[in-house]
């Protein structure tokens, strides 16, 4: 059956397995993606959404190089926001609502669309090795499958162990069994390994909900997306709701505490922090009479519903009868409960940078093996050990980013020189360049490298081209025009700023707060200018936040090199954390915890972001 030695092997067809699938494949390997169900490539396994606070910035960056996740979540999406526009542009974090049944079809397609690439359903229970080489993988028919690179993606599938209250049950996912044989030979060969919980809310029938007691959530008036090829831009969308939990509620969860396996010792593995299960929420901030639930479709067409801050692993009698209480679900009908699972992970400090294992060579990990949690992380991490494996099995240069070039440089950095003992997960404080690494510059920063590395194509290429003449050229045009006073006080008069009394520069009138683009166009030269050089709205907004936030660029450039400086600055040994509150919840903890002796070794500590470092610093008189 396979007589040829494959370049890749890909085990898993999640979101790291399908990108690193494409991404060896379009470079030119000859691939093999070994999946358990071909019918789940791709598979939403939690919430039907792409995107989110940093994560939106990944889709980006991925897409930007040249991967699919951005194109898919575009074919397929059911609405669209652009999260925290109140904000500064470096927190601009797209996130979209997408069909899972047409997400996980779109990228069964694109994939077999994808030259290079040969599919397999199977378990792969071990690896072929020679000495500390991989050489291939063996599967639970006892198929041996030659290969000169192989890369795992397997999710949580590894002894996956689901938890419904006092039930357990192997499986990787509601209804598909788990993965066996791979964890027990990599740790004979020496390699650490943990264990990580992660949750899912039950699925109910939308047909059952009463709306009416619900806040609608709609997407954007004008809503954008995530590719920068020419995908569809929704024309209608559904809604989201939002709903909350009550005393009431928290009471009837409370009484399921007993059968809890958070709460009885049966689950022992670290959850993660930032996405708690909803008894996990109720123990740990007791003071909180209701939390937030956002009601989100599954797609277009199904009544499936997926129940966004529900998250538990509660006896399903528990879940059903709190649910219940719930405004809006007094008649819900479930589809299924929600569950917890635990699986195996393998600490990412035994990786290279390139996501290649130190222990066994042309052995990459991508994903939640890794410990990281959401698609994003997942898909990102699969696309790099994709071009890694690549690069590595045709003897050139390894390609890495670096944490000011790429959000994905910040996880891989963070993974290999941190380690996590908790689901990692992407946030825009865990990235010092920020400013830099905004979602609406992604292609500026990575699309050249993608076309080096033979992963972008041209198209896309001219396209970046094209963009970034059009700004620079605009950017220009403002440094370069000067505004009369009786053009531009109008202006200044509306947002309540000082009038001019001379001509003055547009590039630093048009640099004062609550002056926006659409000010400018208001300007006859401006809307000349933009029209005669066919200027689209990407175009304006990349050039506006060149002209805005300069500024605060060269700052944080400055700022990086004196963080550089300091990193070597002591802690005293009887420093009180819990005293400084400008500090992250998080940071107070494991500072505390750990009891650092330096900022160096402080600022390496997972969870504790540069700007809980600033504020160390502040605080030591630096």
């Amino acid at each position: 059956m396979f007589g040829e030695i494959y370049d890749v092997i890909v085990v898993g067809g999640g979101h790291a397995g399908a990108e690193a699938t494409a991404a060896a494949a379009n470079m030119g390997s000859k691939t093999l993606l070994v999946t358990m169900n071909l019918q789940t490539i791709g598979q939403m396994s939690c919430n039907p959404a792409m995107g989110g606070i940093a994560k939106g910035q990944i889709v980006r960056e991925i897409d930007a190089l040249g991967g699919y996740s951005g194109i898919i979540t575009d074919k397929s999406a059911i609405q669209f926001k652009m999260l925290n526009k109140s904000k500064g542009p470096a927190m601009w974090s797209p996130r979209a609502q997408s069909d899972r049944m047409r997400f996980a079809e779109e990228w069964r397609l694109a994939l077999e669309r994808t030259p290079n690439v040969d599919f397999y359903q199977e378990m792969v229970t071990g690896l072929l090795l020679e000495k500390n080489k991989v050489m291939g993988v063996k599967t639970s028919l006892g198929i041996e499958i030659r290969g000169k690179s192989v890369i795992l993606t397997n999710g949580t599938f590894l002894n996956g162990l689901i938890h419904i209250g006092e039930k357990q049950f192997g499986g990787g996912r509601a209804g598909e069994k788990a993965a066996t044989g791979i964890t027990e030979q990599l740790v004979d060969l020496g390699f650490d390994s943990g264990r990580m919980k992660t949750g899912t809310p039950p699925r109910v029938d939308g047909r059952s909900l009463d709306y009416s007691k619900m806040i609608p959530q709609p997407g954007d008036d004008k809503p954008e997306k995530f590719s920068y090829l020419n995908t569809p831009v929704l024309k209608k969308q559904r809604d989201c709701h939002m709903t909350h939990t009550s005393a009431l509620v928290h009471d009837l969860l409370r009484e399921g505490f007993d059968r809890s396996p958070m709460f009885n010792g049966r689950i022992k593995s670290i959850g993660p922090r930032y996405c708690p299960s909803i008894e996990d929420k109720i123990n740990r901030f007791a003071d909180k009479d209701s939390h937030q639930m956002f009601i989100e479709p599954e797609g277009w067409d199904t009544v499936e519903i997926y129940v966004n801050g529900f998250s538990t692993s509660l006896p399903e009698d528990v879940q059903f009868k709190a649910l219940r209480s719930v405004k809006g679900f007094e008649n819900v009908k479930f589809f299924r409960p929600g569950y917890a699972i635990e699986y195996d992970y393998f600490p990412p400090t035994q990786l290279k940078h390139t996501l290649e294992t130190k222990l066994i060579e042309n052995l990459y990990f991508a994903g939640q093996i890794n410990g990281t949690t959401g698609y994003e992380e997942a898909a990102s991490q699969g696309l790099m050990a994709g071009i890694n494996a690549h690069l590595k099995t045709n003897e050139k240069d390894a390609f890495t980013l670096q944490r000011d070039e790429a959000y994905i440089g910040v996880l891989i950095d963070d993974l290999i020189t941190k380690g996590t003992e908790e689901p990692y997960r992407m946030f825009t404080s865990r990235a010092e360049y920020r400013t830099l690494l905004r979602q609406d510059n992604a292609d500026l920063r990575l699309t050249p490298k993608g076309y080096e590395l033979g992963l972008a194509k041209e198209d896309r290429l001219k396209r970046m081209e094209e963009k970034l003449k059009k700004s620079e050229a605009f950017v220009s045009f403002f440094k370069n025009t000067s505004v009369l006073p009786e053009q531009m006080n109008p202006i200044l008069e509306e947002v309540k700023s000082a009038p001019i009394k001379q001509s003055d520069k547009m590039f630093k009138l048009f640099s004062r707060p609550k002056v926006t683009m659409e000010h400018m166009l208001t300007l006859e030269s401006v809307s000349e200018f933009v029209s005669s050089n066919s200027l689209d709205n990407e175009v304006l907004e990349q050039a506006e936040i060149q002209v805005k936030y300069s500024g605060y660029i060269e700052k944080e450039k400055v700022n990086a090199d004196k963080l550089n400086r300091l990193e070597s600055v002591k802690i005293p040994d009887n420093f009180d954390y819990k005293e400084l509150k400008s500090l992250s919840f998080e940071a107070r903890e494991k500072l505390s915890a750990i009891k650092p002796v330096t900022i160096s070794q402080a600022s390496r500590i997972s969870g504790v972001t540069p700007s809980d470092i600033s504020v160390l610093l502040v605080y030591l008189g630096r």
